[in-house]
């Protein structure tokens, strides 16, 4: 009896994991099933699962109206944009947080946390304001530095995190061999913390991807990424569900692929340190 406990709370576990997974994935197959609907299917009650007559009419009509290929690679550009510069301002600003720390450095740290803790709508009226006086409202260099400014504080957050498990012995030894400070980053401290690194970008691109409320309040036309193209399919006369759908599923495949591909460096990045 005792040798099938280990058996049956393994399964216990794994029955729940699935689960919890499938609960959470199921909004999204919802979202796919109802693109391939007609708006009547869509709109129908009690709703079915299973698509009546399967159409890729609400695909069609989504690109012709509005695009999405000009939204997507404006997606594109926002995320590795704002994560590029944002690893390039971090990667300097952790390594000197982690083994040049100053008095102070715990509280610039609180205090990067801390930005963290205010509404974003708290902060929008001053932005817009600025945005508009100097012309960067609707562009993709505004979107990006406002996007990367809400979102440093958590790339240098984690790289700190993962700076720290380097033992500072080894960056001694490379300045007692004569290396100079660019050398001792580039060529010791980035490949021995690499996962936490690819891990903080991977996050940081997910971030930029999803983010809708500086996107939406400060980009019209011309900068807008996927989540304002999918937000025009709400409008003062209804929501398309079928359409809206098919937005959101154009939206969201890129970025699925992108987890899906890396999610091995993604968790081997997160627990790097973890264990000893």
């Amino acid at each position: 009896m005792r040798s099938l406990r280990p058996i049956l709370f393994k399964a216990a576990i794994t029955c729940l994991g699935w689960t919890v997974a499938l609960l959470l994935f199921f909004p999204i197959l919802w979202t796919v099933l109802t693109s391939f609907k007609t708006e009547v299917e869509a709109i129908a009650f009690p709703p079915a699962f299973w698509p009546a007559g399967w159409t890729l009419e609400n695909y069609f009509e989504v690109q012709e109206r509005s695009e999405y290929f000009g939204h997507f690679l404006n997606s594109v550009a926002l995320s590795l944009g704002s994560t590029v510069i944002g690893m390039l301002i971090a990667i300097p600003a952790a390594w000197s947080m982690a083994f040049q720390p100053a008095p102070s450095t715990r509280h610039v740290l609180m205090w990067m946390l801390s930005t963290k803790m205010m509404p974003a709508v708290g902060a929008l009226v001053p932005v817009f304001l600025i945005f508009k006086s100097i012309g960067l409202l609707d562009t993709l260099p505004g979107i990006t530095l406002i996007v990367l400014v809400g979102n440093l504080p958590i790339m240098v957050w984690m790289l700190y995190t993962y700076f720290k498990e380097i033992p500072a012995d080894i960056l001694e030894a490379c300045r007692m061999d004569g290396a100079t400070t660019w050398k001792e980053l580039v060529y010791v401290l980035l490949p021995m913390s690499l996962p936490g690194v690819a891990s903080t970008m991977l996050l940081n691109i997910i971030l930029a991807w999803n983010e809708a409320f500086w996107t939406l309040s400060l980009t019209a036309v011309k900068a807008a990424p996927l989540s304002a193209f999918i937000a025009s399919y709400s409008s003062p006369q209804g929501l398309f569900w079928a359409k809206l759908s098919a937005a959101s599923t154009l939206a969201i495949v890129p970025i699925l692929i992108l987890g899906w591909i890396s999610q091995k460096q993604l968790v081997r990045g997160l627990t790097f340190g973890a264990v000893k």
